[in-house]
């Protein structure tokens, strides 16, 4: 019924109003732009503001009602809050191919305690993810190597740029690059990093713009 609803008002384009949404680094950076494009050029009435932070901070924007309809890509999940799989990521081990570094091209997790790391901030979706796929192997951040915790994956990006280091990122922010050559990825054996990009919004939340939104971005998904 509610897909029936959406697609007879996509005929008449009889959307009006504001829609605040909140969306994790990398979803806003490497996933949105395209998306929010198209959806403004479809839905020319709809006022879209968005508001970017980590996946603990959108979510703190969305109980405090902030933000009708967040973006977030961590593991953690709220009680009170719904979650709705989005997109499939991955997150890899990437270095500059200008390091100095001897690297193979795959190597260990053990091998992790030894090479300098570059990282996500606390509270980042990235770092929980990877702080899991750590602990399957019976490891820790505190037993690593981390030079640095930064901000936004562009940052560890231009970070790496000038450093001798690894960074952990999404396969998404750095296609381009591995395309020109800047970067190459290095396989951690037996370490997948897998995740899911999700809708949060409120438990009962299931109508409004936020809906037509969600609607929309599942629509559009294989493009992204």
């Amino acid at each position: 019924y509610k897909r029936l609803e959406y697609e007879m008002h996509l005929l008449h384009n009889e959307y009006i109003g504001d829609l605040k949404l909140g969306a994790s680094t990398t979803i806003s950076q490497y996933v949105l732009p395209p998306l929010l494009a198209n959806f403004i050029a479809k839905f020319p009435q709809v006022n879209l503001s968005l508001l970017n932070g980590n996946s603990r901070e959108i979510e703190a924007a969305l109980q405090e009602h902030r933000i009708d309809l967040g973006l977030v890509e961590g593991i953690c999940r709220l009680p009170n809050l719904r979650y709705t799989t989005f997109l499939q990521d991955e997150l890899v081990a990437v270095v500059h191919t200008g390091s100095k570094l001897s690297l193979p091209d795959e190597i260990t997790p053990e091998d992790l305690s030894r090479i300098p790391l570059v990282l996500r901030e606390r509270g980042s979706g990235t770092l929980d993810v990877f702080e899991r796929a750590l602990s399957e192997h019976n490891m820790k951040l505190s037993s690593l190597n981390v030079l640095l915790y930064l901000g936004s994956t562009e940052s560890i990006k231009l970070f790496l740029e000038h450093t001798d280091c690894i960074g952990i990122v999404s396969i998404r922010s750095i296609s381009h690059e591995l395309l020109s050559g800047t970067f190459r990825v290095i396989e951690i054996k037996g370490m997948p990093m897998l995740r899911e990009f999700c809708f949060a919004q409120p438990q009962g939340q299931e109508s409004g713009l936020s809906q037509v939104l969600m609607q929309f971005a599942m629509h559009h998904n294989k493009k992204l």
